[in-house]
């Protein structure tokens, strides 16, 4: 049975001076740009610090107290940039991402409209160089070659002039100062070679490197934009699962009011079909609802009268009442999204590297490009030789694959995990969970059900198991003890009929007894059925086996005479031994801590499978042994749900907390799993270790096209146009690679696989 979800915690709730804020950045082309961004954001008076995020062109800065949003509007225009603060409001910055979307795809079409005409400009140069590859000699004549390469230099090349410009203007370099300048220099000495030989010319031009690159760069960035888009999807779900208006009830009827007008206390109609507009509970109605895409849940679950709703959830049959409890950033959906936005933001340690690099990258660049000009030159080669290869040199460096590699990744694999109902907060999560060898499971709530359930049962010879459980259930209907509320729902779940009782008392310690039909049905221990001089020597041996399994036994008796013996206990949820199994296919080990009894614990231990368990032990305790794991040189995985779990979750290496527990745990922990499914756990292991292994992939291909295209191009070997292609290739295929993490989900099986490696 699923347990209610509860709201997370606003990690934000807490947020002292200085205070972070997000930016929307405009402008980036390539690593250079963030970097130099970052720069100038920590060197302005007011900034305490800066991280900058290329593939989602947001920054996040840590503002000084005092200092307002103007300063950091300022400090990225001086860098030749835009910037645009996130608006808090939920409604608000769903609608600022509704704009930004359509721009982005007015940008959009406006690319692909150049690049189209830039295409066709540059067809008849590939035409001809493929007739002349052929020995069919030149077919175009050199003033028309000047004609179709300017335009496609005026039209294609205006963007990276622009944002040459604007680099320089603010004393930096980036990707657009290496485009301008390699096919400025190819199209500059093939206009002067035109305008001072004529005809003699021909043999002589590289318009045809000009208009090529310029017409695969601006290809790769159409590829690069639309693959980006599928990356950062995860966000904009969930963004869109708000709904703008909800139907409030009014002692004067029905009002349609924006959700932001809503108060905690309010009551919201939700039709058939519509999405739940706020967290709040059921006031009125029964029925079951999609929480997939907040959850992970894929199958509808059942609510009705004080059963919890979250935001974004799909109502499914049936009409229901709900009171708000929360509206807003306060709302699971809003802290989901903060959640996974700021996982995405992060770095991995290894990404500070690359933003050094990239930092020097383009100077660096520009200074092997006069070098090869000028070794070129002092070789004898001509100056049309040296020209080639420095040219080649500049367009085949652009660092876009080594600025995408990292947050690419990072974004696609976070977003599959929120997809599947698990939430990362931050890179060095990844980083950790990647590593772990070792799970150490909470019992209650984590490994099993954490209330009560009638597991088993045994009735006297000649005796029938549903009239036990319906005289049992009758008499404790009017009992709160959870033992009893486990006996009522065991009834309800095979849909017996309950019969009135009467004389309802409880004997403390032993059990409940009342008159049903003219008869007294006793339910209770060994000491009441002494008590009540009741002969239960037929089912002895059932109670004591029930008790060796760490169950607790009840007998029912009606009349003096014993019924039946009742078997109850904290189920173990049904997808634990899978889970346990899923981590030993993987090399992992699975232990168990638990506050709970030896004999409870061992009976779970062994019904898992598990490695190991200790129990009974204090929060303290279970710190202390996930502390002596890492000191004997295990990387630890700590899965809880409890208060009583925080300290150990805080001092594991990971920290996992079950969605339906408390906010203290779920606040501790690194990894928030949505649903009560212990699958789940194994599940984010193999994500972190997938995003990983795509940040190592995607960073050696980047470093890959440089390291070996910039001394290809250097010595020759590499013409400008096949230089081009390259540049654009490496970003495609980062990107391309990265978005190949958005189709993971969880295998949630237990299959025999090998252990993941990255």
């Amino acid at each position: 049975m699923m347990r209610a979800l509860s709201p997370l915690p606003d990690t934000d709730a807490h947020a002292e001076q200085p205070t972070t804020r997000v930016f929307d950045v405009r402008g980036m082309t390539c690593a250079a740009c963030a970097s130099r961004i970052e720069t100038v954001l920590r060197k302005t008076p007011g900034i305490a610090d800066a991280t900058v995020n290329l593939a989602l062109e947001r920054a996040d800065v840590v503002l000084d107290n005092g200092t307002d949003d103007q300063a950091v509007v300022d400090a990225v225009d001086r860098a030749g940039y835009e910037a645009t603060p996130r608006a808090a409001d939920p409604a608000e910055r769903r609608r600022q991402r509704e704009r930004e979307e359509v721009a982005r795809r007015a940008a959009y079409r406006r690319t692909l409209a150049v690049f189209a005409l830039s295409a066709a400009l540059t067809l008849p140069f590939i035409v001809s160089m493929v007739a002349m590859m052929a020995g069919a000699g030149h077919l175009m004549n050199p003033w028309t070659e000047l004609v179709l390469a300017t335009i496609v230099q005026a039209v294609a090349g205006a963007r990276f002039y622009r944002g040459a410009a604007k680099a320089l203007a603010s004393g930096g370099a980036n990707m657009d100062v290496l485009v301008a300048l390699g096919t400025t220099a190819a199209w500059g000495f093939s206009t002067w070679m035109v305008l001072t030989r004529g005809h003699g010319a021909a043999g002589h031009l590289y318009f045809e490197a000009s208009a090529t690159v310029l017409t695969l760069i601006l290809a790769g960035k159409l590829m690069e934009e639309r693959a980006k888009a599928g990356t950062t999807a995860a966000v904009r779900a969930l963004m869109a699962l708000r709904p703008e208006v909800a139907t409030r009830l009014t002692d004067t009827g029905e009002e349609s009011v924006a959700v932001g007008d809503l108060r905690a206390g309010d009551r919201v109609l939700i039709r058939p079909g519509e999405r739940v507009p706020m967290d709040g509970r059921i006031a009125e109605g029964t029925g079951h609802i999609d929480e997939s895409l907040v959850t992970g849940e894929s199958v509808p679950v059942e609510r009705g009268p004080g059963d919890p709703v979250v935001t974004g959830a799909l109502n499914g049959e049936a009409a229901l009442v709900a009171t708000v409890t929360a509206t807003g950033e306060d709302t699971t959906l809003a802290r989901i999204t903060r959640l996974v936005e700021n996982a995405q933001s992060g770095k991995a340690p290894v990404q500070v590297l690359v933003d050094r690099i990239s930092a020097v990258f383009v100077p660096v660049v520009v200074a092997v490009a006069l070098l090869t000009f000028g070794a070129w030159m002092v070789a004898g080669a001509g100056f049309e030789a040296a020209l080639v290869a420095a040219v080649s040199v500049l367009v085949i460096a652009c660092p876009c694959a080594l600025g995408l590699a990292t947050p690419t990744a990072l974004v696609a694999g976070t977003g599959a995990a929120a997809k599947a109902g698990i939430l990362i907060k931050d890179i060095e999560t990844l980083e950790r969970a990647s590593a772990v060898d070792v799970v150490l499971f909470d019992k209650t709530g984590t490994l099993t059900e954490g209330r009560p359930a009638l597991v088993d049962m045994a009735v006297a010879p000649g005796g029938d198991a549903d009239g036990v459980l319906a005289l049992a259930a009758s008499v404790q209907h009017f009992s709160e003890h959870p033992l009893a509320r486990a006996v009522v729902e065991a009834a309800a779940g095979r849909g017996l009929a309950l019969r009135p009782a009467t004389g309802f008392k409880a004997s403390v310690a032993r059990g409940v007894s009342a008159t049903v039909d003219g008869a007294v049905v006793a339910v209770g221990n060994g000491a009441l059925m002494a008590e009540r001089k009741v002969d239960t020597g037929a089912l002895d041996a059932a109670f004591r086996a029930f008790e060796a399994k760490a169950r607790t036994a009840v007998f029912v008796a009606r009349d003096g005479a014993v019924l039946g013996v009742l078997a109850l206990a904290d189920p173990v949820r049904p997808e634990a031994r899978a889970a346990v199994d899923a981590l030993r296919a993987r090399g992992i080990e699975s232990r168990m801590l638990t506050g709970d009894n030896a004999a409870v614990a061992a009976a779970v231990a062994a019904d898992l499978g598990l490695a190991g368990w200790r129990g009974p032990v204090l929060p303290a305790d279970k710190a202390a042994e996930v502390a002596a794991l890492q000191k004997a040189g295990r990387t630890v995985a700590m899965v809880g749900d409890g208060v009583n779990d925080a300290p150990a979750l805080a001092a594991a290496d990971v920290g996992i907390a079950m969605g339906t527990g408390t906010d203290v745990a779920m606040e501790t922990a690194a990894i928030t799993l949505m649903r009560p499914d212990p699958r789940l756990v194994p599940a984010a292991l193999e994500v972190a270790i997938a995003t990983r292994a795509k940040i190592r992939q995607n960073l050696f291909w980047a470093f890959v096209y440089n390291v070996v295209g910039i001394p290809l191009a250097a010595f020759g070997v590499l013409t400008p146009a096949l230089a081009g292609a390259a540049m654009a290739l490496s970003s495609v295929s980062v990107v391309s690679n990265a978005g190949l993490l958005t189709r993971w989900r969880p295998r949630l099986d237990a299959d025999a696989r090998p252990p993941l490696k990255d």
